[in-house]
């Protein structure tokens, strides 16, 4: 049994925990719709200390506002909190010295300025979303407008749920070396918006305004497929990225690829058919690249005229999961294909390499991740039922189950084969931990990266919110958790920051954006690691939107890479 330890938070009052209008001392309406952006860095007022070694820039993405009012006096409204008008968040944490706190500005944009005035023209999003339904009205509407030609830049692409600081392979120079590692005091030489299919949107890192697009084409001719990972993974050591490229069509077949940080060059690692899914997220170990097919499978067809949602099919239990597991320094390609119970997947945590247990001439690789028995969790995230100002959010928390509970999850695929090996082999699960607080947005110290881990950090969903309502600190090892949570607050995913001079693997900071919804403001927290309490915040005059992910750049160090 986990022990629960409740961290130092504001106190909170009984009454608001008891009554019946519990949703009603829960509001989180501004952090879905903010109409703020402050394009000119602002300072925000800093309480408590942010330690010096957090200096830098951390760099949030994720929807910003969800309706628009458009020409024909309606107004359009977002069904899915993946489709929201994306918006990028800037906080620069700035050393004033050991005499005083450090000092943090603040600036935002919408990266989606066009694509919004698309919508208020023709009241419609156009093209394949994740959710929102297709109006063939408007559809056919939009074919006989020959007054007006939809914009093509890249403020028109809604591309928004993670960002990369000097992504390697785009930008680079005529002599073939690559350019994005180092070049201003922190180093950030690009910035880079992805999401779940193959295109990039290029942010400018300062002012953070559209200025470019590409695809996973751009890195490699191969690169053909629509579907990627809005998560690739990087080697902390190297800066190395891979990630996976999916092409739909009679047989879908998914090429798995990788990045040299040091030329910029992209290596096709392997290329095999397999079913094709909804896939988040990978992994990476010392040597292989760990893809797992989980149980999202994608009717291609329906693509044509369904959102990306309704394409996604229901979890089948009898279908198992597929790991393929993929050379990555040796050129062996596909090495081993392991089937698990069926599961789904958003967020893997880590994986790494060790020891057989059941002979230790042999390898294992270990994988943890967030399980869900199966895919209801992302209907759940329409904005009717995430909203909580909207009757239809308190009824869906009100009878809210263990069908969308998540855990902490740990499985081990043993024997790895020295060659490729066409047989099936069985992976296991070893552990599965945390289902009371159906953890989310997982983080960790990403130093470890490919290497045995015992912490790890996410948001909450306790169904105390329609949202997130606390941060955990789950300890591998114990199986002791750690929580901070204040009642009307509702924090984004926890970026781990690791103090330099530490020791531990949990000596650092945790930095996250909260929203206050009971005095409809926002503020970025600073908690300690180790055990959770806070060491300060910067305060924001206003509700900054609920964002998906986000990077911390130090102003020293290495350059940061996908994790």
């Amino acid at each position: 049994m986990a022990t629960i330890i409740e961290a130092s938070a504001p106190a909170v009052t009984s009454d608001s925990q008891n009554t019946e209008e519990h949703w009603n001392n829960w509001p989180n309406a501004k952090g879905f719709d903010p109409e703020y952006e402050e394009r000119t860095p602002v300072e925000l007022s800093v309480t408590g200390r942010i330690p010096a070694y957090a200096a830098g820039t951390l760099y949030r993405t994720g929807p910003g506002k969800s309706h628009v009012e458009t020409e024909g006096g309606q107004t359009f409204q977002v069904s899915h909190w993946f489709d929201g008008f994306s918006q990028t968040h800037r906080f620069q944490i700035l050393d004033s010295g050991e005499s005083e706190p450090p000092r943090v500005l603040y600036n935002s944009r919408y990266s989606t300025d066009e694509l919004i005035e698309h919508v208020r023209k023709t009241g419609s999003l156009g093209g394949l979303s994740f959710g929102q339904k297709r109006d063939p009205c408007k559809t056919v509407f939009n074919k006989v407008q020959s007054d007006y030609i939809p914009p093509s830049g890249p403020s028109f692409k809604n591309i928004g749920v993670t960002l990369s600081v000097n992504m390697p392979g785009l930008d680079v120079q005529p002599d073939g070396q690559s350019t994005e590692r180092w070049g201003t005091s922190q180093g950030i030489r690009t910035l880079y918006a992805k999401t779940d299919y193959s295109g990039f949107k290029k942010l400018d890192p300062e002012t953070l305004e559209p200025i470019g697009l590409a695809t996973q084409e751009s890195l490699h001719p191969d690169l053909i497929g629509r579907l990627a990972a809005s998560h690739p993974r990087s080697d902390p050591r190297t800066g190395d990225m891979f990630n996976f490229n999916l092409e739909l069509g009679s047989t879908c077949t998914y090429r798995v690829f990788g990045v040299s940080a040091s030329t910029g060059k992209t290596t096709i690692l392997a290329t095999f058919p397999g079913i094709p899914a909804y896939l988040h997220s990978l992994l990476i170990t010392e040597d292989y690249v760990l893809l797992c097919v989980w149980n999202s499978h994608v009717n291609p067809i329906a693509l044509a005229d369904q959102s990306f949602m309704d394409a996604i099919l229901p979890t089948d239990p009898s279908k198992p999961a597929t790991w393929y597991v993929v050379d990555r320094k040796h050129g062996k390609g596909l090495v081993a294909t392991y089937e698990s119970p069926a599961f789904f997947c958003f967020h893997t945590i880590n994986s790494w390499q060790e020891p057989s247990k059941e002979d230790p001439t042999k390898t294992d690789i270990v994988a943890d991740l967030v399980r869900m028995d199966n895919t209801e969790f992302i209907s759940s995230l329409l904005y009717d039922n995430i909203v909580s100002s909207r009757s239809s959010a308190k009824e869906f928390a009100a009878k809210r189950g263990d069908a969308l509970c998540s855990t902490i999850t740990r499985f081990r695929l043993p024997g790895l084969p020295s060659s490729p090996n066409s047989d099936i082999l069985k992976a296991t699960v070893e552990w599965s931990a945390c289902k009371s607080f159906s953890p989310e947005l997982p983080t960790m110290n990403p130093k470890i990266v490919t290497q045995k881990h015992r912490y790890v950090y996410s948001t909450t969903f306790r169904g105390e919110a329609t949202l997130t309502d606390g941060i955990l600190k789950f300890d591998c090892e114990t199986q002791e958790t750690r929580l901070w949570a204040h009642h009307g607050h509702s924090p984004g995913e926890a970026i781990f920051v690791a103090n330099p001079d530490g020791i531990d693997e949990d000596d650092g900071v945790l930095l996250s954006v909260v929203l206050d919804g009971l005095a409809g403001n926002s503020y970025l927290l600073c908690l300690d690691a180790r055990d959770l309490s806070e060491l300060g915040r910067a305060n924001v005059k206003r509700a900054v939107a609920f964002g998906f992910h986000g990077q911390h750049v130090p102003f020293v160090g290495m350059p940061t890479g996908d994790y």
